[in-house]
């Protein structure tokens, strides 16, 4: 059996185990797909009237911030699951076992993306209940979840870095909650312009807000822009490189 089809059947296996843990846990259910169904709900029918979106409807507004955010909802789970797999003994029942040390992390990469995906399944679902009016054409909307099944891939390689590299299940966990918060301090809910200085400036050069802002241009059918589009695609790309050299090299220093 070649090296290569060996790494996919690791892979395949620790993409399972994933699955089912995420499934056996309430909380992570409940914090990946299930929390930002109800942030919609808060964000859309609670603070939604107060937000000065241009004339449009919120709900069509704040759906592509909402993405994103659900993207990140599930990331702190995985953290603390990557720890506790180092700190547990886990890997070195892997190592005796002669497991992939790559398929031990692209399962957790995966499986994180996918949960993810299936979150924004659910936000669209819950947003075209809600009122949710896309216009994007079929091409538009391959783009759009081009860029979310990007930014989840990137997001998870950076949490498995995060929680590779982290001393405690704790504190794994919470090193993810600054790519939890930074969505609020985009235009994910409210257009940057309208924000105070200071504040306006950080919403516009930080990485979430061009991602949503191509997604919502998307979603609408409107043109996007090519510079937003570009650093869009420029963020998930080095957010994911980073992730990804980070963990590799942490794994291999403590594996």
């Amino acid at each position: 059996m070649s090296t290569l089809t060996t790494s996919l059947g690791d892979s395949a296996i620790m993409l399972r185990r994933n699955f089912r843990h995420t499934v056996r846990n309430p909380v992570t259910v409940f914090q990946a797909v299930l929390f930002p169904i109800v942030m919609m709900f808060m964000f859309v029918y609670v603070f939604g009237g107060a937000f000065d979106v241009g004339g449009g409807r919120y709900v069509d507004y704040a759906v592509p911030g909402l993405l994103v955010m659900a993207l990140g909802y599930g990331l702190g789970p995985t953290a603390a699951a990557v720890n506790g797999d180092m700190t547990k003994g886990v890997i070195n029942r892997f190592k005796v076992m002669d497991v992939s040390h790559g398929a031990v992390l692209s399962g957790h990469v995966v499986s994180t993306t996918a949960r993810g995906l299936i979150a924004d399944a659910a936000i669209i679902g819950v947003g075209f209940a809600m009122g949710f009016r896309p216009h994007g054409s079929a091409l538009d909307w391959v783009a759009a979840i081009g860029v979310m099944a990007l930014l989840g891939f990137a997001l998870s390689w950076l949490t498995v870095a995060m929680g590779l590299a982290a001393k405690t299940v704790e504190s794994a966990g919470m090193a993810t909650v600054p790519l939890i918060m930074l969505p609020f301090l985009s235009s994910a809910f409210v257009p940057a312009d309208k924000m105070g200085p200071g504040i306006r400036q950080f919403a516009e050069y930080q990485p979430f807000t061009p991602i949503i802002e191509t997604l919502r241009a998307l979603l609408s059918g409107g043109h996007a822009s090519t510079t937003q589009a570009v650093a869009a695609v420029a963020w998930c790309v080095g957010l994911g490189l980073l992730g990804y050299v980070w963990a590799v090299s942490t794994f291999r220093k403590r594996a």
